[in-house]
């Protein structure tokens, strides 16, 4: 998929702005080098377009939105930093979740005004509010990558960085792997790096999250790590490897319909159990946190527990909430009673039985939660009985979609060494970054944080002074 990018034949001597990696961080430093007037060219090592951010729900964390205000949602910026914050557990690097909160709705209106359209917003992790706006990431990316033509950018497939060549102290260009064996020298006034984290890197894994040995693997084929590794052999800074975490709900073993997403029936209700029918963690919580506490269950498998209710709640339009298309597909256990689900699951006899039974207890009477869980998601929604059937049994797992770590920036998304000091001219954003989530994960601000930082490393890239000769 180019998305009616021009595709460039013969790989170039010398261009203005060099952008690695095609997902929404990408695409976005792309068009915004253009619309400043650079010659910028994309180039990705895969055969196609999107990375991660193609494999992922689709949902923008935007505070103040069109959508929002339509739907009757009142938000604010400070509330969006101060979820921000929590969710990260103040870990996180307050001058880029100041950076976010400041560029978010200008983001937004330049997103939708290159015709990025929004559906119905959803509460959903590290939300005191609904704020996950959810879109079709294949055609965001045809939007900016069409536009970026139009200014005269251009996409190179199936060309591979292999290491940032720098002088003087300052990155001038990228060595690539040429078509046909050989590396070929693209010199550049600045290179953005947005090659996405390392989720398909089993060896980066174990070095720095071996807590997710167990845990499936999944993002965009080209996540290896290659930016990272390039910025770090040049003295790149690397923060927040420590809270490397997987996503909750994925279908555990590979699916011919599963995307890659799972669903997160919790979020809209259901209960998360184990092998032993017993629930494990306050579902509320993010889902990195949920995805933790499912990796130290015993076995690998758990399972969301959903009713009629919960399947009542299915959005077509956002796949963590589709849940009859996992019904259609045959990737759900249904039972009439919590007694045959329980037999059908293979659990021991009376264990589901008697924790619905409890749950559903406690909500009736008024009384505290077991586990804590005071709201479905975040600080969203009340909890509420699972007992209409039919009832429902998705086998969840924890998976490893994104990295969320990695270097280390500043409000410039200058690459910074090890010493806090830029490393000129070299430029980064999207999931190759850290510092920015901390401790924890807000819901959408993966994707938000890929078209904002993007936009603004493209735009900041632009900047940079031509020391070449054209």
């Amino acid at each position: 998929m180019t998305a009616g990018l021009p595709l460039e034949r013969e790989l170039p001597d010398r261009v203005g702005v060099l952008v690695l990696g095609s997902g929404l961080a990408g695409c976005a430093a792309l068009l915004a080098a253009a619309e400043a007037g650079q010659y910028a060219v994309m180039l990705e090592k895969t055969g196609e377009i999107g990375g991660s951010t193609v494999r992922s729900a689709g949902l923008s964390a935007f505070a103040g939105t069109d959508e929002q205000a339509e739907q009757g949602i009142a938000d604010s910026v400070e509330l969006l930093r101060k979820d921000l914050l929590e969710t990260g557990r103040h870990r996180c690097d307050e001058t880029l979740v100041d950076l976010y909160c400041e560029h978010q709705l200008d983001t937004y209106r330049w997103l939708t005004g290159h015709g990025v359209r929004y559906g119905e917003v959803h509460a959903a992790s590290g939300q005191s509010v609904p704020r996950s706006h959810p879109t079709d990431t294949t055609g965001m990316l045809h939007h900016l990558l069409k536009a970026a033509g139009l200014l005269g950018a251009r996409l190179l497939l199936d060309t591979k960085a292999e290491r940032l060549v720098r002088e003087g102290g300052r990155v001038v260009g990228v060595d690539v792997e040429a078509p046909g064996g050989g590396r070929h020298r693209i010199l550049a006034d600045a290179v953005v790096v947005a090659t996405g984290g390392f989720s398909q890197n089993p060896e980066l894994l174990a070095r720095f999250a071996p807590q997710m040995e167990h845990a499936l693997r999944a993002g965009g084929e080209g996540c290896q790590g290659d930016g990272l590794l390039m910025a770090w052999q040049l003295g790149a800074g690397v923060i927040d490897t420590p809270y490397v975490k997987g996503t909750y709900g994925i279908y555990h073993e590979p699916h011919p319909d599963e995307d890659g997403t799972g669903i997160l029936a919790v979020y809209k209700g259901a209960i998360a159990v184990n092998r032993e029918g017993r629930r494990f963690v306050d579902e509320s919580l993010p889902y990195k946190e949920i995805g933790d506490a499912a990796l130290a269950q015993p076995g690998v498998t758990t399972w969301q527990i959903l009713d009629a209710q919960v399947m009542a709640q299915t959005n077509d339009e956002v796949p963590i909430y589709e849940f009859a298309g996992r019904e259609r597909a045959g990737m759900l256990v249904t039972a009439d009673t919590i007694e045959e689900l329980e037999e059908r699951l293979g659990m021991p006899e009376g264990s589901l039985v008697a924790t619905v039974e409890d749950y559903n207890g406690r909500i009736a009477a008024g009384d505290a939660d077991a586990l804590g869980r005071t709201h479905l998601s975040g600080g969203v929604g009340a909890p509420f009985a699972l007992d209409q059937p039919p009832f429902h049994a998705h086998p969840s797992g924890t998976v490893v979609l994104a990295t969320y770590c990695g270097l280390t920036v500043d409000t410039d998304l200058r690459v910074l060494d090890v010493f806090g000091q830029p490393i000129e001219r070299l430029y980064a954003a999207g999931e190759v970054i850290g510092g920015f989530h901390g401790a924890g994960y807000m819901t959408g601000t993966s994707i938000g944080k890929s078209g904002i930082f993007g936009r603004l490393a493209g735009t900041r890239a632009a900047a940079e002074e031509s020391e070449l000769e054209w």
